[in-house]
């Protein structure tokens, strides 16, 4: 875990979240499944003005309306509390009634009428020998409210198929101007200004546009878990705010520098300037972004002026990027280490040294005759595998444990930052794309037997966050490898796939097939990796 006297901000208790619950209604239409929504108030205290779907806060009476609504076996005590919560406010709302008589008979227009909207609920639903239909409820989502806003929900988002024969009518108060539209066309009126959405509402109507019938979107909801479940973090880019859920390649880097929700993060690439991570790590990424290196090589800079620092990957020999890792560290750089001796990674380490007033010693692992001559590297002292590198003042140090990490190259180290949890990943584990693995000198059983050694290390030194050499801090450290795992041995499962569909086939013949998903202009540096995949399956006889 990062340590409190090394984040950026002063730490501070994120609002505490209210229980609510929200539900989409939702009908088939020729054009396709339609949700209704409405506008809500200018003068409401959340999302004033936006669209939004019916909703709103969980009370105590929810809870105690068990009795006069049905269930499915599998519902659990919240869920149907949940369920009621959002079948009172639909109906407060926009005097829509999921309920049926105890004859099975569904509630229509005449019921709707004989109940007052802003009485107690289920004591009427009771009265007039209505049971709330809870059990025709589903949850399709839980979305939890970012830790930057003054007023905070924990809310599922259910779903339920709009009762035939009643039409909504808007309360006037909360909401207005019910609507039914597509997912579809409400995300591009969104887009053109026309149809302000908050962002849970966005996201919902962006998973809710794949399905093609109401039938298919309940379906996908039996099993009383979550389609997906999120606390967005929000951080600025461009000089606005901009929101992003866990699965998305910012989210990370907000979790650790902001881990409160603090809205201070500048998420724009710059190559002209460091970025602070921690107080004790800075990176400064270099100016080769391409379709190989993303936004760039990103160096990393540890320590502090009590310390000196340690400068990792110092990146492309690139005289203006190399002075700005110098002046970002002082000039005090007490140690340059190498995470392997690609092109974009370890040629600015000499012209750092020659820098630096005390001489810097460069560690590493010398490249393997298997290296490509652009990738020869021998550093000053080999880097030994368990040691530990570290600078140290003032009372406090900065550790990094060295793993040897083989795969996408022979020489390739990966770094624990001991004292806060961190992994430096090199190009082990990149954040928006999987590395290449290139043979010879690269080599696939060897990478993925590198992943699980890290997934070790997370274990062992509590590794909440991997910093790549590429793209943003990545959180879930050990589920963001075990995805990574996944994702490969699905790639040899294709690969497996194509060299029995065509034996005896070449390279050109596999990649069409194993990388189908992957835009053909990157099937040429797909190759390099299919190899990987081939000669390990050949190696452990794999196919058969």
């Amino acid at each position: 875990m990062v340590r409190a006297s090394q984040l950026l901000h002063s730490q501070r208790e994120p609002a505490a979240t209210r229980p609510a619950a929200t539900v989409l209604l939702l009908r088939d239409s020729a054009q396709g499944v339609q949700v209704l929504m409405t506008r809500r108030s200018p003068s409401a205290s959340f999302a004033p003005g936006a669209y939004v779907f019916p909703g709103g806060g969980i009370d105590a009476a929810d809870a105690r309306a068990h009795a006069v609504a049905a269930r499915r076996p599998t519902q659990s005590d919240d869920r149907l509390t949940q369920a009621i919560a959002a079948i009172r406010e639909s109906f407060e709302e926009l005097g829509v009634l999921l309920a049926r008589h105890r004859d099975g008979r569904p509630a229509d227009a005449a019921d709707v009428a004989a109940l007052d909207r802003r009485a107690p609920f289920a004591a009427q639903c009771e009265r007039h020998g209505l049971v709330l239909a809870a059990d025709e409820v589903f949850v399709l989502a839980h979305w939890v409210t970012d830790r930057d806003l003054p007023r905070r929900f924990d809310v599922p988002f259910l779903v339920a198929r709009m009762p035939a024969g009643q039409a909504p009518v808007a309360d006037e108060a909360e909401q207005f101007e019910p609507l039914w539209v597509r997912a579809a066309d409400a995300l591009g009126r969104h887009h053109a200004g026309q149809f302000f959405m908050i962002f849970p509402t966005i996201r919902t109507l962006e998973r809710l546009e794949k399905f093609a019938t109401v039938d298919q979107v309940l379906a996908a909801c039996a099993s009383e878990q979550p389609l997906w479940t999120s606390c967005p973090r929000a951080g600025l880019l461009n000089g606005a705010e901009a929101r992003y859920m866990e699965h998305e390649s910012p989210f990370g880097e907000l979790a650790m520098v902001c881990p409160d929700g603090q809205l201070l993060h500048r998420l724009e690439w710059r190559v002209d300037q460091p970025v602070a991570l921690l107080k004790n790590l800075v990176r400064l990424t270099a100016p080769n972004a391409g379709v190989m290196t993303g936004p760039g090589t990103n160096t990393y800079i540890l320590g502090d002026p009590d310390t000196g620092y340690i400068v990792v990957d110092p990146g492309p020999n690139d005289p203006e990027h190399i002075e700005r890792v110098w002046r970002a560290s002082g000039g005090d750089v007490r140690l340059i280490v190498c995470t392997h001796s690609h092109a974009d990674h370890s040629p600015g380490a000499r012209p750092l040294q020659a820098l630096c007033r005390t001489r810097p010693a460069i560690l590493g692992l010398p490249s393997a005759p298997t290296a490509r001559p652009a990738s020869e590297f021998t550093p000053d002292r080999v880097a030994g595998n368990g040691e530990v590198l570290s600078v140290s003042g003032a009372g406090r140090s900065h550790s990094l444990k060295v793993l040897h990490t083989p795969g996408h190259a022979a020489n390739h180290l990966c770094l624990v930052l001991l004292e806060d949890g961190l992994l430096l990943s090199g190009d082990h584990i990149l954040n928006g794309s999987t590395t290449v693995v290139d043979p010879p000198d690269g080599d696939m059983t060897d990478y993925l037997e590198s992943l699980d050694l890290l997934t070790a290390a997370c274990t062992t030194y509590a590794i909440e966050f991997i910093l790549p050499a590429h793209g943003y801090v990545l959180g879930f450290a050990r589920q963001a490898i075990a995805t990574l795992k996944s994702h490969r041995l699905q790639r040899e499962g294709r690969v497996i796939a194509a060299m029995r569909e065509r034996p005896g086939g070449t390279l050109e013949d596999w990649v069409e097939l194993a990388y189908a998903d992957v835009p053909p202009r990157m099937w040429p540096v797909a190759k390099r990796s299919l190899l990987a995949h081939v000669q390990r399956i050949e190696a452990l006889q794999l196919a058969g």
